[in-house]
């Protein structure tokens, strides 16, 4: 089964004077993949600019956009409507063998791939971070899927979701520190955690489906703006997804839009603006995400068998 969805996500920026705008760089638009497919989009301003679309180095799809006259206010309107097949239980991929426990085991072809998404990027100079991951291996408790469950439960659970109008992600030793973040800083707290038990993890930019927002009853931490999560990657399983701001492991709510080492990749809208540093009044973000339907599964015609004619003599 699939679902078709629209979604629409307004960004707008406000000024008290006129103020000119430098280039723009929005991530906004899904990459391909067996997870879902892209039906139709647009990508409209409220001034008039030149829109270059690009793949950066991890396949994501941006858009560089060039603005030429000054306003008091900036809104960047992208909408789509797509195709969005799930994200299969990771019950349903058994595990290699190497994958079971940790350390995990990758062959040195995975190694080569992965290592850059295997590597710490943040430092972690007082060892917080390093002494919160530990509790989670300790002892026996070194289970590949366990330890990954466990510690996207105990983000959920013991940490405040706070969201913050700041750019940026925090430090995950500041994370820990505050016992609170956004969806952004719990992805990377348990990103940055597992890189330090060796595994290969990525940072996912995307959209969380609330049917609380569409006439439904269940609601969703973090719903109602751009949503972030992460992936990390086991042999036999390959990347599988882990919301930690919802415990959200397998099914139809999280929109991958893009895949980063480190969440200043993958800002959704990022730029720059000339004018008087009070000039900035502030920034609203708003997004809509409505389900249309659900598809049903493709059901193969029965093969009929091919008649070959003999060749004459």
């Amino acid at each position: 089964m699939s679902i078709i969805y629209d979604l629409e996500h307004t960004t707008t920026y406000r000024y008290c004077n006129p103020v000119t705008f430098g280039e723009h760089r929005a991530i906004f638009l899904p990459s391909s993949g067996y997870g879902g497919r892209v039906l139709n989009y647009s990508l409209e301003t409220n001034i008039p600019c030149k829109t270059r679309w690009m793949m950066d180095t991890l396949s994501n799809n941006v858009a560089l956009l060039e603005f030429d006259q000054p306003a008091k206010e900036l809104i960047v309107t992208y909408r789509v409507r797509g195709e969005h097949f799930g994200i299969p239980a990771i019950a349903d991929f058994p595990l290699d063998p190497r994958a079971d426990e940790i350390p995990v085991q990758y062959t040195p072809d995975e190694w080569n791939d992965l290592s850059s998404f295997i590597r710490p990027h943040t430092e972690d100079p007082e060892g917080r971070l390093a002494a919160w991951t530990k509790h989670f291996v300790a002892g026996d408790q070194d289970n590949t899927l366990d330890v990954l469950q466990r510690m996207m439960d105990s983000i959920n659970t013991t940490l405040n979701y706070q969201a913050r109008e700041a750019e940026g992600t925090q430090n995950p030793a500041e994370t820990l520190r505050l016992q609170s973040g956004t969806c952004r800083d719990y992805a990377w707290l348990m990103i940055e955690a597992l890189r330090r038990l060796g595994l290969a993890c990525r940072f996912v930019s995307g959209y969380l489906y609330d049917s609380a927002l569409d006439g439904g009853d269940v609601g969703m931490t973090g719903s109602g703006a751009t949503h972030a999560w992460m992936q990390v990657y086991l042999p036999g399983a390959g990347w599988r997804a882990y919301d930690p701001t919802n415990r959200i492991t397998a099914g139809f709510d999280l929109i991958r839009v893009a895949i980063a080492r480190h969440p200043a990749q993958v800002i959704p809208l990022s730029g720059s603006w000339f004018g008087e540093s009070d000039d900035y009044l502030g920034m609203d973000v708003n997004v809509s995400i409505r389900k249309l339907g659900n598809q049903p599964e493709f059901e193969a015609t029965p093969s009929v068998p091919m008649v070959v004619p003999k060749e004459g003599r």
